[in-house]
Formats: C-alpha cells, structure tokens, sequence
C-alpha cells in the first residue's frame, strides 16, 4: 500500500462509442458504476451521443488505496486516467458530492483536461466534519462480515431502516471465496471521521484557493430538499468558476441524479451540446 493511489490506475467502465468524452465521479461510498443509467441515457440509444468514462475513485470500487486521503491527489489521479484514456482531448466532468469536489479541483489544477464541468451538490468549501456519515461508518463497521453466509444474511443483519441506502452501502461488500470484505477503504474513511472538524474529507483544500480561477462553463446543479448548496455558496464557487450557471431542482435532495434522473439527463445532454 503506498501513500498515493497509482495515477494510472483507477478502475474505469466505458459507455458509448462516439461523440463528446464525458468522465463521471461519484460521492462517498460510492463508485463509477452508480452512474450507469444517466451514462447510458446520455450516450443515446445507439451509444453515439457521447462516450461516457465512470471512474471509481481511490478507495472506491476497484481502485486502489491510498494511507491518507487528499482531494489533490484524487484530482491528480483522475487526470492521469482521463489522460490515458483520451491523450490530448478535453472532457466534460460531471462530478457528484465528494465527486463533484474532486471535480472541482481536477478544474483548476489541469484545465486543460475540462472544457466543461458539471458540479451537483456540491460548494467549493469545507463541511466542518463527516457528521452526516458517522452513522453508516458505524453500521458498516458492526456488520460481522466474518460470519456473513450470504449476501441476503448481510442484508438482514445490516442494521440500516433506509432500503436504499441500505442498498446503496451493501454495494461495497464483495465476496472473496469463502469470505466477505469491503471494498471501499473504511479505515481510512473511518480514521478521517474520527478527526471530526479537521476531517480532510469534508474540507476544502485552501491551496487551490490561489490558483486561477477556472474559465470554462461550468453547471451547478442542486437539490432543492439538499442541504449541501446554500444561497451564500454562491460568491465563493463564482470567484473559482466565474461562468458558472446555477439550476436547483424542486424536490431532490442529495442523491439528485436519483431522485431526478430524467431532469438530470435533460440538462446534461443540453450542456453537452452547447447551452450555458
């Protein structure tokens, strides 16, 4: 294990055969393949709307770990495998939450990998601490995956009401033989937790505060029932990405592309193909 994910080596699924390159980053806990449905509409029927990269981050899905986490070196990562997937072309980067961060800082670390960026649920500012996730850390660490006989007994002694979220967390377990274990690195996220407001996950990191400010399109999606976008947001992501155009949608709370999704692929396919 080294301290850095390999650059080139993020874990990587392919939708669509041509048009406009499009990477998607998923949010904690998450990986690429949660974006498939969205990623599918968007490259068309024929799969020649777009060509559709889903990237699971270091220490999600099949990517490797990392001893530390840091936002800068998630970002370097990502612009490693988009580089190695598309040499000299640009990307539209669609990111969700702690995706939509690391998207963020890809942006204005290496703009020249982005011609246009999407950012849902998100602000370029730090969140205090990982409050919001400590319980599901917790359900996920009390899961005894060493008497685990099937999928089905891990789902009924995962002790989490929410069936989708339920749903949502059980996705990191897989199985190795005989035997179960997470695929998501849950002590490092457990460890970052524990720091409570010094949690590197929630923050922003200040150094890219001094870098230029991003000069490409970007589209801010939020949801309306979210708590993660607030009006006073605005300044702050505005003076990193000055073309930046706002749209919340009624009704959505976190997880917008899956409480929305036919308003989310609406919104990408019109930005993909020009409106600002």
């Amino acid at each position: 294990m080294t301290s850095a994910p390999d650059q080139a080596s993020l874990n990587t699924l392919s939708v669509g055969t041509a048009g406009p390159r499009v990477a998607f980053l998923h949010g904690l806990f998450g990986q690429g393949r949660n974006w498939t449905q969205i990623a599918k509409a968007v490259s068309g029927p024929d799969g020649a709307d777009a060509r559709c990269l889903l990237v699971d981050l270091p220490d999600h899905g099949r990517s490797p770990w990392s001893q530390q986490f840091s936002l800068d070196a998630y970002a370097d990562a990502v612009a490693a495998t988009l580089r190695d997937a598309a040499p000299g072309e640009s990307w539209t980067v669609v990111g969700h939450s702690l995706g939509g961060k690391v998207s963020m800082v890809l942006a204005l670390r290496h703009p020249e990998l982005v011609g246009r960026l999407v950012v849902v649920d998100i602000a370029p500012k730090g969140y205090g601490s990982l409050e919001r996730f400590e319980g599901y850390i917790r359900e996920m660490q009390e899961l005894p995956i060493a008497e685990l006989a099937s999928r089905g007994d891990a789902e009924a002694r995962f002790n989490e009401p929410d069936p989708g979220v339920k749903a949502f967390l059980l996705q990191n377990l897989r199985r190795d033989g005989h035997s179960w274990r997470w695929q998501v690195n849950l002590d490092l996220i457990a460890a970052d937790a524990a720091l409570g407001v010094d949690s590197r996950i929630a923050d922003w990191p200040r150094e890219v505060d001094d870098l230029p400010a991003y000069d490409g399109p970007v589209l801010w999606i939020a949801g309306g029932d979210s708590r993660y976008v607030k009006r006073e947001d605005g300044e702050r992501m505005r003076r990193h990405f000055p073309r930046t155009r706002q749209f919340t949608i009624k009704g959505a709370g976190h997880w917008v592309h899956t409480d929305a999704p036919e308003i989310i692929v609406t919104a990408l396919r019109r930005f993909l193909h020009g409106a600002t």
